[in-house]
Order: C-alpha cells, then structure tokens, then sequence
C-alpha cells in the first residue's frame, strides 16, 4: 500500500468526529429501560431512594454522553437530559399499553412477564420509543444508534422519527421496515416481514412525507409492502399477507392477495421396489 493510503486513514482518525461508542450509549438506554421493567433483570433496590439515585445517575451519564458528542456541541445537555427523565413517566405509561396490546393480541403469550422478558417486538418498540423521545428533541445521533441496535438484535428497523401511538403491537416481527415518515394510530398490529417504506429514493425528498399513515385499528399480516407519503389506510382496515398497495384504502376496507396456486395429480413412483 502506498504511503498516500496510510496519510490519508491517519488523517480520517485524527478528524474523527467525537461520539461516544455504540455500547456505550446503548447500554445506558437499556439501564433505562431494566430500571422501568426489572423483570429484565431480576435486579432491586434496598430502598425508594437508592432507586431515585440511580434515576439520576442515569440522567448525569446521558448528560456525559451528550456532552461527548460533538454533533451536540450547542445542545444544552443538562436540560435536555432532565426533560428525557422527567417525560419518563408517560413514555412508560405508554409502553405499558404495548405490553398490554402484545400479551392481549398474542393467544401464545402466558404473562405480561413474558412479554416483557423475551418477545422481541416490545424490546424493539421499547428502543424505539427511548430513541423517539431523543429524536424529537433534536438530540443528535443518538436516537439513530438506538434503533439500529434494535434492529441488529430483532430484525426489526424502526426509524426513531417515525410516529407511533399507543397499543402498538408487532408479532414475530423479523424483517419489520418502518421508515422515518411514518405515522401510526393507535392498536396497530404488524407481522413479520411489513414494510412501510417510500415509493422512491431520492435525497430530495428528505424533509417530505416519503412514508405512509396507517390509522387506528389496522392489522397488516406478513409480507405486505405499503408505499408512499400519500398512502393512508383507512382506521378499521385489514392488509392481508404478500399485498403491495401504493395506493390508500378507505376506513373498515379488507384487501388480499389473491395467488393462482396448481395442485398437481399425485403420482405413484417407485422407489427401490416400493410405491409411494
């Protein structure tokens, strides 16, 4: 390799831009996240105060956190860290409703504890619901990382700008695309493989509504594509498996794909002297 090569990669680390690195910051959501649900962790705490403490030592290390980021060199970090902690309470109220939407919706699911502990789609939309409150207080970066760790962990890629409302359920959940537009009423219910992504990619449409509206109510099952800024399902409506709509559809509309399937005559062969 030439010495121009090894000028040009030392030059990039020296003007690397400082963030701290992706555990770092991920760990500190999910420390957020075991405080509010310790059946993650099975951990205690001797007393209401040793709690609180933690509570704020959490806020002071997203202070730090912040503060190590470049990208946030003119954000105020220590007011923007106390009105993530102080919005706490109503970002797990919500959550609590997508914990009662899953185990409610999922004939399958024994507890909210199990919901809790090990479906994948409320530790994705838990991610996401941290990052989002980031996001709309134009904290940089980080709400991105969140997400995408998720997304590593689940298969599930929730943009943390996309609008969510409550008692939203994701099922099974792999392969799950939510594009940043997005928005999404309430008891919503996705299965695997649901992507609501854009018509078009194009760097100008950045600050456009690329992504579609699901309203309340709305089941998509597995494998439907839905596309577009101006593509909204009606309230009430139901998307069927492996449908591709760029188009909306009324309140209370019921669409399917509809595959032309051949059953072929079975045959009977011989198999090393036997029939099958």
């Amino acid at each position: 390799m030439s010495q121009d090569f090894y000028q040009h990669i030392f030059a990039k680390q020296q003007n690397l831009e400082a963030v701290p690195s992706n555990r770092e910051i991920t760990a500190w959501a999910l420390k957020v996240i075991h405080l509010l649900y310790p059946e993650q962790t099975g951990k205690q705490f001797a007393s209401v105060e040793e709690l609180k403490d933690e509570f704020l030592r959490l806020e002071n290390e997203l202070c730090e956190i912040m503060h190590a980021t470049k990208a946030c060199s003119n954000c105020d970090t220590s007011k923007l860290s106390k009105k993530f902690f102080e919005g706490l309470p109503e970002l797990f109220r919500v959550l609590n409703t997508d914990i009662q939407a899953i185990f409610n919706g999922d004939p399958a699911a024994r507890s909210e504890f199990e919901v809790i502990r090990t479906y994948p789609g409320f530790y994705a939309i838990s991610l996401y619901r941290v990052a989002h409150s980031l996001y709309v207080d134009d904290i940089p970066l980080l709400p991105r990382i969140l997400t995408e760790y998720a997304h590593s962990k689940t298969g599930i890629d929730i943009h943390p700008a996309a609008k969510i409302d409550e008692y939203f359920y994701i099922d099974h959940g792999t392969g799950i695309v939510i594009g940043e537009s997005c928005v999404i009423g309430k008891h919503v219910k996705l299965y695997q493989g649901v992507t609501l992504g854009a018509l078009s990619v194009d760097k100008s449409m950045a600050n456009t509504k690329r992504h579609p509206t699901v309203q309340d109510n709305v089941v998509i099952y597995s494998g439907a594509t839905i596309l577009g800024g101006e593509t909204i399902i009606g309230h009430n409506s139901v998307v069927g498996g492996n449908v591709w709509l760029t188009k909306s559809l009324p309140p209370n509309s019921k669409v399917y794909h509809a595959p032309n399937h051949r059953i072929l005559k079975r045959l009977s062969i011989k198999l090393f002297g036997h029939k099958k």
